[in-house]
């Protein structure tokens, strides 16, 4: 027996392991990432890398210009609530049925059965690949900023830029292992992103004060402004998008339920402040004229400018990696538990399956490089579901029994509220993605 972490472990790490927890024998199943290794604070940052992923500069312009001042802020902070509940349900049902459930997945089938296993294995991959996309698109166009500071030739454009960050994206995949070996970048991630949000609110701030009244008007009407209202309510709960916590979750030490409320609960007050402030100073400096990567708004030494430009460059490419792990989970062998680091099956397994996907990603990104609209979309048929709807319903089956009146009747409203805003987004994001396929033709140079 091997004692890890607090963790007692019997048996091997394929199919069949068993860990108590909690006083109590979990079964784990066989997977090649690592399991019960990691601290609640580690998986505190992973969750909250997310919520402040190169994202976070996009938010004033496609959440905040479209809402306004009270919208914005009453849906972000809602948002931000309705995040926490839907997550802390999820994350309590990780040991439903005496298992560990390290996947979105496998919680959904032990729960509905076999059809359910393989319809959330579907959305939660169009949910994770439709993320990535973003990433890369936002990666693109930090390195075309850079770019834009120095040269105004236009001969490099942003398809240009993407297949770059694709490249550096594809080499980090083949060069990290999985999702607990990235103690070390989760560092320099959370670094990456304090220095873009320091330096986008530090500059924003500094335009802020200079700069005349701005003007906060809604600039749709009519239909218009219903479907871009509706879209940003999608982008608003794509900003806490967690359908990976089961993920997540399997990687912390018992007790595992205690420790990923603990990370939520991290993740849920000192994590969103780097995002919040951005998010509002940003707006407040440049009102309806914020754009939808806030580093184009702002003005100042073209050396800090380029600094946090890079800064957000390199956050996008560890943040896909993190939101990509799940994909490269069900393609890779239990090839990381050999001794050697990287033999040569390993190294070439990697180099072709991440890096076909990474290439596949970079394609669909370059080819529709609509990242607000890819942000709707995500919230819509993805985001809604998984995190929202599922984990609600997943809650209400597991513990029905156990629940009250009131509380039944308080998750079967979260179910029909978030159901028809679902299906009200998707609409709206695929408007959005006609309009905008018209006004700019593929591979566009936004």
């Amino acid at each position: 027996m091997d004692v890890r972490g607090g963790e007692d472990v019997t048996g091997g790490s394929g199919a069949g392991r068993k860990v108590h927890s909690e006083d109590m024998a979990v079964e784990v199943p066989e997977t090649a990432h690592q399991i019960s290794n990691d601290s609640w604070l580690q998986a505190g940052f992973v969750l909250t890398t997310g919520v402040n992923s190169a994202y976070v500069l996009g938010y004033s312009g496609a959440v905040m210009v479209p809402l306004g001042w009270i919208g914005g802020v009453v849906g972000l902070i809602l948002a931000t609530l309705v995040s926490l509940h839907a997550n802390a349900l999820v994350a309590q049902l990780h040991e439903y049925g005496g298992k560990r459930h390290i996947r979105y997945r496998d919680l959904a089938g032990r729960i509905y059965g076999r059809r359910a296993y393989s319809v959330t294995w579907g959305m939660q991959y169009v949910n994770l690949f439709m993320i990535n996309v973003g990433f890369v698109i936002l990666a693109g166009n930090s390195l075309k900023a850079v770019y834009t500071l120095f040269r105004h030739d236009h001969v490099m454009k942003l398809p240009h830029f993407i297949a770059i960050a694709a490249i550096a994206c594809g080499l980090f995949a083949i060069s990290i292992p999985h999702l607990s070996a990235m103690r070390i970048w989760l560092a320099f991630s959370m670094f990456f992103s304090l220095v873009y949000i320091i330096v986008g609110f530090a500059l924003s701030l500094k335009d802020g004060i200079e700069a005349p009244p701005r003007d906060y008007t809604l600039p749709e009407k009519g239909a218009d402004k219903v479907f871009t209202i509706i879209g940003a309510a999608a982008e608003l709960v794509f900003s806490f998008n967690t359908g990976m916590l089961p993920e997540i979750q399997a990687t912390v030490r018992p007790p595992v339920i205690g420790n990923m409320m603990k990370a939520l609960y991290f993740q849920f007050t000192v994590g969103v402040v780097p995002m919040y402030s951005i998010i509002f100073v940003g707006y407040w400096a440049y009102g309806s004229k914020t754009t939808s990567y806030l580093l184009n708004n702002v003005h100042g030494p073209i050396w800090l400018m380029t600094v946090a430009n890079i800064a957000a460059f390199l956050q996008s490419v560890i943040s896909l990696h993190i939101f990509a792990s799940p994909m490269y989970e069900i393609w890779i062998p239990d090839l990381e538990s050999k001794e050697v680091l990287w033999p040569i099956r390993n190294l070439s397994f990697r180099v072709v399956v991440r890096g076909g996907y990474v290439a596949t990603t970079a394609f669909v990104s370059a080819l529709l490089p609509f990242l607000g609209d890819f942000m709707s979309l995500t919230g819509a048929i993805s985001t809604f579901p998984l995190t929202f709807i599922l984990a609600n319903h997943m809650y209400l089956v597991a513990k029905g029994n156990k629940l009250s009146p009131l509380h039944k009747t308080g998750l079967w409203l979260n179910i029909g509220f978030f159901g028809c805003l679902a299906v009200a987004a998707a609409v709206a994001a695929l408007r959005e993605i006609v309009v905008d396929s018209k006004t700019y033709h593929l591979f566009a140079d936004i």
